[in-house]
């Protein structure tokens, strides 16, 4: 459901105000050059950069490709990682997104979907506002799954998890997030405001409100090596804060199992 994560970045639920210094860590296409035969000029081969991405807070060179329908789960993350659709709330369901040329993905018959670990993690960040974000790398996860839900009031809700390869990535992770969202700035005009609901050392509750995309309130919690944001599009977020606690055990409960 592209809408919500447009709110991720939309996750992301995960999508430029989000900006850090060059990444000193990125290998440049390196050119080989050919022997030089009768004296003539050689001209360099560009042989395309091999090194896995290292920052987070940069978009990825290739963006994701809609070339086929994403696989259900995403590596040892899968739909058990995600919380119950009942634990978000009374008449709360699942939702197979059919996706589509307008949402980037294709769709693949079920409710849960793979996404690329570095695109989904950059897409969660907050883009659009008003206030100067902090600069500074972020580890890119291992693995990104993303689950489609509609809540009772049938508004459209999204759970990014982003697996990293140990705790200490997930927590530098999520603390440049909270930096950035705390940063952003509530300026009604930006394309992008955030209004902090509560924070706690784990998690934390925020309302996201676009220019042009609604207001979504977005629950991010940290646990083990495992970073979850969850989003759902609300007409009244600001009376939200409640539910926002509520769903946190049920995040905690499964989003870093094995």
């Amino acid at each position: 459901m592209r809408t919500t994560l447009a709110a991720l970045a939309v996750l992301g639920l995960l999508v430029g105000c989000s900006s850090a210094s060059g990444d000193n860590s990125k290998v440049a296409a390196t050119p080989t050059f050919p022997i030089t035969v009768g004296g003539t000029v050689p001209v360099p081969t560009i042989t395309p950069s091999t090194a896995k991405p290292t920052d987070a807070a940069e978009p990825p060179d290739q963006p994701e490709q809609a070339t086929a329908p994403p696989p259900a789960a995403a590596g040892p993350v899968s739909a058990r990682n995600l919380p119950a659709a009942d634990k978000l709330g009374s008449g709360s369901k699942t939702y197979t997104d059919p996706g589509g040329a307008e949402e980037g993905f294709l769709g693949n018959q079920t409710w849960t979907r793979k996404r690329d670990a570095h695109q989904a993690a950059f897409e969660a960040l907050p883009v659009g506002c008003s206030g100067k974000l902090p600069s500074g790398s972020l580890p890119v996860p291992l693995h990104a799954l993303q689950g489609a839900y509609r809540t009772g009031e049938d508004k459209a809700a999204t759970t990014l998890l982003l697996r990293f390869a140990d705790p200490e990535r997930a927590s530098a992770y999520f603390s440049g997030y909270k930096a950035r969202m705390t940063a952003c700035g509530s300026t009604a005009d930006a394309q992008l405001a955030v209004q902090r609901l509560w924070a706690d050392d784990a998690a934390v509750a925020s309302v996201r409100r676009y220019a042009e995309a609604g207001a979504f309130v977005e629950v991010s919690v940290l646990t083990g090596s495992t970073v979850a944001l969850l989003a759902a599009e609300s007409a009244d977020p600001a009376k939200q804060a409640d539910w926002a606690r509520s769903v946190v055990p049920a995040l905690q409960a499964v989003i870093d199992l094995p």
